[in-house]
């Protein structure tokens, strides 16, 4: 599966090697997990910001392109973790959560609202076969998932410490991400997802 670090809509991946988009998406947040434990929040944002820069560039080189996710994580990453370092504040880099959740969220429904499944252009090859009906309530769906999650992260931010908010980011919106896409997958099924043949013994 893959589980963007961000809570973007998970997948069912076709081939076996695509376990580098999901080393590319969730690699960086975990390092930056792992550093904050280690040393700190400036050590922690510091290699976020490194981390996700190499994610960019690994996935140019190895997969030949980059994902719209994995843009806008690295421009939000790399702009708030250097408010967060300069200002020594870590509010920044909690924020950036809440403006891609917003951002997902306007855009899908938005497109669900005016009879366009935006999801259909970035999933398009994971999901074959799904009709335009299932493309349009899978939008819908993750539309409003993403609307939210940005209110849970806003209402985390608020009441959590920051120790607390980053367990619950790194661990709890992948656990929350996997079990949505999961519920998803009997609507998927009746509106025409192709889950392919078995193949021949």
């Amino acid at each position: 599966m893959l589980t963007p670090a961000d809570g973007a809509p998970v997948v069912v991946p076709a081939k076996e090697e695509s376990w580098l988009p999901l080393a590319l998406d969730f690699g960086p947040l975990l390092i930056f997990f792992v550093t904050f434990k280690l040393v700190g929040m400036i050590a922690g944002t510091a290699a976020f910001m490194v981390a996700i820069a190499a994610a960019v560039l690994t996935s140019k080189i190895k997969l030949g392109k980059v994902s719209p996710m994995l843009w806008l994580s690295a421009v939000l990453v790399l702009f708030f973790g250097s408010l967060t370092i300069y200002f020594h504040d870590q509010r920044f880099i909690q924020i950036k959560p809440t403006i891609i959740y917003a951002f997902f969220a306007v855009m899908l429904l938005g497109g669900w609202l005016r009879g366009r499944p935006l999801l259909k252009y970035l999933l398009g090859a994971a999901y074959k076969g799904l009709s335009e009906e299932g493309w349009l309530k899978l939008s819908r769906n993750w539309g409003f998932f993403f609307t939210f999650m940005a209110i849970a992260n806003e209402g985390m931010r608020a009441s959590l410490s920051f120790d607390s908010w980053l367990s619950v980011k790194v661990w709890g919106v992948t656990i929350v991400s996997i079990l949505f896409a999961a519920a998803n997958v009997p609507m998927l099924l009746r509106h025409g997802l192709d889950v392919g043949e078995p193949k021949a013994q």
